[in-house]
Order: C-alpha cells, then sequence, then structure tokens
C-alpha cells in the first residue's frame, strides 16, 4: 500500500483528494493537515510515501514546510498542489526538494498515476504546464541579463556527451523515465542513471532546474 497524508487548509479539497485516492485499491489515506506545521508533524509521526502539499496555507505555507520535511532526508515524496497562475513559489518549493507538482483541476486518473508515480520515484512534472512554468522562471526579473543566462546554459550543455544531451532534451519536454526509454531505446534503469549523471554534471537540484537550462539555452 501507498501511504499518503493530505495537506490544504481547504476543507473541500481535502474531502475530494480523500475521495480521489479512495478510488486506488494500492493507496491509504493515512493522514489530513490543515497547515504546513501540521503537516510537518504528520510526516514525522505517520510516515508517509507521499506528501499531497498545498502551498499557500495558515501557520506555515507549504514552501517551509516542504523545507521541512525535507530536512530529514528524500523521503517522502511531496507534490506541490498549485493552481499555477497563483503560485508564484511554486518554482521555490521545487528548488527545495518537492517531487513535482499536480494542477488541482486535473482529472482523478492522473492523480492516483502522479502519487504512484512519486512513490516510485519518478518526478512528477506534467508536460502540459511545464512549458508555462519554465517560461515563468527564465522570464523572472533577477535572472542574468540578456543573452548572459542562455551563454552560461549552453557552456553547461556542452560539457555532455551526445546522448547525455539526448537526454536533457528529453526531460526538458517533462516526459518520466518509461516515456525517455521508449524514445531513446534504453532501460529504465538506464535512463534513471542518466538522469543522476546529468544533475551532477550540471549542479542541479532536480529536473525542472534541467528543463529551465534547456530551454535557457535556446534564448
Amino acid at each position: 500500500m501507498i501511504r499518503v497524508l493530505i495537506a490544504d487548509d481547504d476543507p473541500l479539497v481535502r474531502v475530494g483528494l480523500s475521495m480521489v485516492l479512495g478510488a486506488g485499491p494500492d493507496l491509504q489515506l493515512v493522514g489530513e493537515a490543515a497547515d504546513g506545521a501540521e503537516a510537518v508533524e504528520l510526516a514525522r509521526r505517520l510516515r508517509p510515501d507521499v506528501v499531497l502539499m498545498d502551498i499557500r496555507m495558515p501557520r506555515m505555507d507549504g514552501l517551509t514546510a516542504t523545507g521541512e520535511i525535507r530536512r530529514a532526508g528524500p523521503e517522502p515524496a511531496v507534490i506541490v498542489l498549485t493552481t499555477f497562475d497563483t503560485d508564484e513559489h511554486l518554482l521555490g518549493a521545487l528548488r527545495l526538494g518537492a517531487n513535482g507538482f499536480l494542477l488541482k483541476d486535473i482529472a482523478p486518473e492522473a492523480i492516483l498515476d502522479a502519487v504512484r508515480r512519486a512513490a516510485a520515484g519518478e518526478p512528477i512534472l506534467a508536460p502540459a504546464v511545464l512549458p508555462r512554468l519554465i517560461t515563468h522562471a527564465v522570464g523572472r526579473p533577477e535572472q542574468a541579463g540578456p543573452g548572459e543566462g542562455a551563454a552560461r546554459a549552453r557552456a553547461a550543455l556542452d560539457r555532455l556527451s551526445e546522448r547525455e544531451r539526448e537526454v536533457a532534451e528529453a526531460v526538458a519536454t517533462g516526459s518520466s523515465n518509461a516515456e525517455i526509454g521508449a524514445e531513446l531505446h534504453m532501460s529504465v534503469p538506464t535512463v534513471k542513471a542518466y538522469v543522476s549523471r546529468l544533475l551532477e554534471k550540471l549542479g542541479c537540484a532536480n529536473r525542472v532546474q534541467v528543463a529551465i537550462l534547456v530551454h535557457e539555452s535556446r534564448q
């Protein structure tokens, strides 16, 4: 069973998510938190496999809660729940170690699939939303001046082998390891090894940062 914790200050959202999770015979809802502080406490006590984490909550927001949970190690997987257009701190949550993000209005089947993938160690980066996320990140005012970020990104990617570059390009589309493997005719364990190597060689904390580099290099 995959043990799941929900953290959201909206009781209707919690009810909806609990109903969705209830449709998965391999999923078990182990707790619900109404704010980030409670999410951290329950994550430590209940030891879930996956946390569905809202960003905007009272007492402690999801950004801070994600950082607190991640200080204890790589588990549990944390999936950020977002409306995207209003969640300006989404990138911060990913930098702090969130495993990915879900839009609150996606189909129930997609939520179940995302939870299972997160529990299996797959990052959750919705292909339909990733381009908007990248545009938001690349276009932030604190980024380097015109051309500087692109030049740095191209220099970083130039250090990759041809095969590593192919994997990086596939990661930038939001593809899962299985999808990358099918596209590049590689086994999933081989894809995982390449992704780990990419993170190390590029100095990236997660796949989102790899995607940002790839997109910056095209500017």
